[in-house]
């Protein structure tokens, strides 16, 4: 079976928000990153070079077919199209309020910027945290960019879109809901936890008036040396990088 102009229109459609949400489905291109997707997701289309199909006869798709460089390079949406694309379903994951009651859980308020969230994933993978409990205003992590940016991590890491502060407010009154604030208490020294949730806002304006409310544990995370004039916040996914190292430090 060739790669036809209407196959092609409709991979490079799925780069829109609009009509993944109608398919329900999502675009991962590469050899390591579909490589580590397929088994995990059911896949719709595999769309591969002759020599990765023979490489990978386990592969299973709905639809395989085989296509010249040329064919990929007409549907992929990379500036460099590597051997193979693959549109996988998206799961549906339901949202659990006794996950943080039972172990760590990361939270994102309108984190908007796809390559920040899709690093926060793999952050979220490498410490061992498995899900995320997203507000409606953070990316979504099946954009393009942002599947890429997950190097894979969305194999293992579950993404809850809901109603965040209904969420927050939800949980149990012991449960620790831990966010970063300028005026919060110093990351190294105040007491953490092994469960509950941290909460990361806002690339430009923090943590919500609303979120804010329902956070129990305000932690800083302080600069070096202390009083000195420095940049006036860290990105959200190193932010998220360094607490989820320290969380993960006491834990040993």
């Amino acid at each position: 079976m060739t790669l036809s102009k209407n196959k092609i229109k409709y991979i490079r459609s799925l780069e829109l928000k609009k009509f993944r949400k109608e398919e329900k489905v999502f675009l991962a291109e590469g050899p390591k990153l579909v490589g580590d997707l397929l088994g995990h997701f059911a896949c719709q289309l595999l769309v591969a070079l002759p020599s990765w199909l023979a490489a990978h006869p386990e592969a299973h798709a709905e639809e395989t077919i085989e296509a010249t460089e040329e064919e990929l390079t007409r549907a992929s949406l990379l500036k460099h199209p590597q051997e193979v694309l693959a549109v996988f379903r998206i799961p549906e994951y339901p949202t659990d309020t006794d996950l943080p009651a039972q172990t760590l859980c990361l939270a994102l308020d309108d984190v908007q910027d796809p390559g920040n969230l899709g690093t926060i994933v793999r952050i979220a993978d490498w410490f061992g945290i498995h899900d995320i409990f997203c507000s409606a205003g953070t990316a979504d992590v099946y954009n393009p960019k942002c599947v890429q940016a997950t190097m894979g991590a969305l194999a293992r890491v579950r993404l809850h879109y809901c109603p965040l502060a209904d969420f927050l407010s939800s949980l149990d009154k012991d449960i620790p809901v831990f966010g970063t604030f300028l005026d919060g208490e110093n990351l190294y020294s105040q007491e953490l936890a092994d469960r509950g949730i941290i909460v990361m806002g806002n690339e430009g304006n923090g943590i919500s008036s609303e979120i804010r409310q329902r956070i129990n544990r305000r932690i800083l995370i302080p600069n070096y040396p202390a009083g000195c004039e420095t940049s006036e916040s860290l990105n959200v996914a190193v932010a998220t990088a360094v607490v989820c190292a320290e969380f993960r430090r006491r834990m040993q």
